[in-house]
């Protein structure tokens, strides 16, 4: 802390000479830390098609990308049968094994837990293999080729699809690796995670488990992060570090990640005891699963980032030996320029301890040297609040104002260009951080702040070491540096060198270490949880507050107007932060407008319940924006109706009726079995191409012993585990899907209740194209279509 803590008066003369100098060379090496941590984060430029066979080159990766993200191809569709036959053209003329998996599969993780009920899914996946020399296991490269209905996918996921056939032609064009290592390219990911669920638990190559790369991407750019491990993961991590060429990726990221009811394709061979890694690029998420989520809109630099580290990984997984990697214990580990810096993650907690001890002997030491009062750091620990919660309450308002001002953002998971506002809230984190300091450092002193700012880094480390052990490092550390600069700082000459290096050092080590927590953070959670990003700006001011000091203007020995100039002086970062924030915000409402490149996402569907001829527009907004508003005037609660397009209201008005044909429910036999219980089985069939079919049954139908058995498509339904009394089931073939019950028939008479669904509301009656600026939200449902029966046996 040295320079900052200060000294008595007979050093204050020389200080207003030698501050300059130390203010300048402090913040120049601070700003280039954080330059060096900001370029670490930045993709690589993508390489050429004439790039050597043996690496990846994001032009040929992203001429599949363009055959593949073509136009929406969702799972069952003739538009993706087209993307399988490339895909399976592509891998048997790299001279690769290559099969069609064709089954039924149920889901993984709970992508349809509102629809009730089991979810299956007819898959098909693409399944290559290349044989390794002397194989140990098998390291398998996942991504999904399906799309949403509402989008080609450009990026969810022909940028991972695209990425490993790249890889598998890079690999097939070197020599052949150690172990064996399997492309898996699975159907229906988008709908419920049944392909991976249908190769993980049915698959041949998958019955010894191995190591899984899973490609995603949740947006447009921005860096590849490795979001999520299996758990034990020290090994492979050890992996990541060394053969990922752009080794970004944190444990804070996994511990978030595995609180989140989110799922990937992982979730479904973690399900099955798998070991392996999970990346994806999160930027640009105002076109995910949208229409704009074409080719066109991809960051070539995120694809060759993809494509790199999944190629290295690849390697360096296929020559190790794959049979004993699974660690005891998860590690810590973050990202820092040219690498990665892991630890074991049982430090977490010791090392926690350890900072709050090393904080708790600087504030003795503060107090022994006369640098501080006992009373002034409680107070110092007690004001050192005021910045941690007034900055992510000044974020939260900010956007509450800025969404006021234009609520159409509610539907975006992102802004279309979010930059100027994620600037506004670090210049607002920066504003409450400087007028906080000018407000209260002549009252309680330099020293006295900064401990207070150590000691709740040191504090939250704790806490998150018993919470999110993963996470613990993001305070514990530059807690812990900043207590050993402080301790230096107090031990050396004043006026030396060696306070401001030790200061300064520990600076650099809380931006290698919160910067990229701040930058991820904005895309990982969108605007609306902007605060979280501004509470960890805050933490990073906090931790850097000697350098700060730094800059602040003294007073020296003098009294009066001296002393009123240089509070003046100090004031005016703080001025210039708030400005900086109003006019950040300004600027990103004048640029971010909705145009027809950026459209409005609006949300709109239809449904047809057959039994009574009546139709209705159905809409997920809960303030409708203007074009959907021409359609819906009230609320609906469609549960009995239209079992699995929502639980709870909707936003509902009338629509005409169409021409469309319901599913058909077929008896096929209604037999008492050996117990006394019913029997009953039924083909449900669409009467019109479809890409999900439902069966719901009534409750009262089932006696006290409910339903005992159902089987779906040949598939075993574990009944206890279901919702509701129903299944959706995804990509039904022409034919129909079979369903057998068995349930305790002392209830009262059985009703089926049918439903299927299909997409193109421009294709129906009363329905209004929509402006050029106004598009579709990118949603499961969004265009939907549905028609429902219910039957009586």
């Amino acid at each position: 802390m040295g320079a900052p803590l200060t000294r008595p008066a007979d050093r204050a003369l020389s200080r207003p000479r030698r501050r300059p100098l130390a203010a300048v060379a402090a913040l120049a090496a601070l700003l280039a830390v954080g330059a060096g941590v900001l370029v670490d984060l930045a993709t690589p430029a993508p390489r050429p098609a004439d790039a050597p066979a043996d690496q990846f080159s994001a032009a040929r990766a992203y001429e599949n990308v363009q055959v593949i993200a073509a136009r929406p191809h969702v799972a069952g569709s003739a538009a993706n049968d087209q993307v399988r036959e490339h895909l399976v053209g592509v891998l048997r003329g790299l001279g690769l094994e290559t099969e069609v998996q064709d089954t039924v599969a149920p889901e993984a993780g709970q992508l349809s837990g509102t629809a009730g009920g089991a979810t299956l899914a007819r898959v098909r996946n693409v399944v290559a293999r290349l044989p390794g020399t002397d194989s140990t296991g098998r390291v398998f490269l996942v991504a999904h080729y399906d799309s949403v209905q509402s989008g080609p996918g450009g990026n969810d996921d022909a940028a991972g699809t695209s990425s490993i056939l790249e890889v598998a032609r890079a690999l097939t064009a070197g020599p052949r690796p150690r172990n064996d290592v399997v492309f898996v390219l699975t159907d229906a990911e988008e709908a419920c995670l049944c392909g991976a669920s249908g190769f993980a638990a049915d698959h041949p190559l998958a019955r010894d488990g191995g190591v899984v790369l899973n490609l995603e991407a949740r947006g447009s750019t921005g860096p590849v992060i490795m979001f999520e491990t299996s758990r034990n993961n020290a090994k492979l991590v050890d992996v990541f570090g060394r053969a990922a060429p752009h080794p970004v990726g944190t444990s804070f990221a996994v511990e978030i990640y595995r609180a989140l009811p989110n799922d990937t394709d992982f979730t479904a061979f973690l399900d099955h005891g798998f070991v392996g890694l999970n990346s994806a690029y999160i930027d640009g998420g105002a076109v995910y699963h949208s229409p704009l989520d074409t080719p066109a809109a991809m960051d070539r630099g995120s694809l060759q980032m993809h494509g790199d580290n999944a190629l290295g990984l690849a390697r360096e997984f296929g020559r190790t030996d794959l049979r004993d990697l699974r660690s005891g214990h998860d590690d810590t580990y973050f990202p820092v320029p040219g690498g990665l810096v892991r630890y074991p993650g049982w430090l977490a907690l010791p090392l926690a301890l350890l900072a709050l001890v090393a904080v708790g002997a600087l504030g003795w030491l503060l107090v022994r040297r006369g640098r501080a009062t006992a009373w002034t750091l409680v107070g110092g620990v007690g004001l050192t609040l005021v910045p941690v919660v007034v900055a992510p309450l000044g974020a939260w308002l900010l956007w509450t104002t800025i969404t006021t001002i234009r609520p159409r953002y509610a539907e975006l998971l992102d802004p279309y260009r979010p930059v100027w506002y994620r600037l506004a809230v670090v210049a607002l984190a920066a504003a409450v951080l400087f007028a906080w300091y000018v407000l209260t450092r002549r009252r309680f002193g330099p020293a006295a702040l900064a401990f207070g700012g150590l000691a709740w880094l040191a504090l939250f480390g704790v806490l998150l070491a018993a919470a999110v052990p993963g996470g613990a490092y993001l305070t514990t550390l530059p807690a812990l540096a900043g207590a050993a600069a402080g301790l230096a700082a107090l031990t050396t000459r004043q006026d030396g060198p060696w306070p401001v290096v030790a200061v300064t050092l520990a600076g650099a080590v809380a931006v290698v270490i919160l910067l990229p927590t701040v930058v991820l953070l904005f895309p990982a959670l969108g605007m609306a949880m902007g605060a979280v990003a501004a509470l960890f700006a805050v933490l990073l001011g906090l931790a850097a507050l000697p350098v700060v000091d730094l800059l602040h203007p003294q007073a020296g020995g003098q009294r009066g107007l001296g002393a009123l100039r240089a509070r003046r002086l100090g004031a005016v970062p703080a001025v210039a932060a708030a400005l900086a924030a109003v006019v950040l915000a300004g600027v990103g409402l004048a640029v971010d407008r909705f145009d027809a490149a950026h459209p409005v996402p609006t949300h709109l569907m239809y449904a047809l319940d057959a039994d009574t001829g009546e139709a209705r527009w159905l809409s997920h907004e809960g303030d409708p924006q203007p074009w959907t508003d021409g359609y819906v005037n009230g609320t609906v609660d469609v549960s009995d109706e239209f079992p699995g397009l929502g639980d709870g209201e909707l936003r509902a008005g009338p629509a005409p009726a169409a021409n469309l044909p319901a599913p058909k429910v077929e008896l096929l036999s209604d037999t008492e079995a050996a117990d006394g219980d019913r029997r009953i089985r039924v083909r449900i069939v669409p009467q019109r191409p479809v890409r999900l079919l439902s069966l719901h049954l009534n409750g009262d139908a089932l006696g006290s012993g409910g339903l005992s058995a159902a089987t779906v498509a040949g598939r075993s339904v574990d009944v206890a585990d279901l919702r509701s009394l129903g299944f959706v089931f995804h990509a039904p073939p022409p034919e129909g899907v079979e369903v057998d019950l068995t349930f305790d028939a002392s209830g009262n008479k059985l009703r089926l209740r049918a439903m299927d669904a299909s997409d193109g509301l421009d294709q129906l009656p009363g329905f209004r194209p929509r402006p050029a600026d106004v598009g579709i939200v990118g949603s499961h449902s969004s265009e939907m279509l549905a028609v429902a029966k219910t039957y009586e046996f």
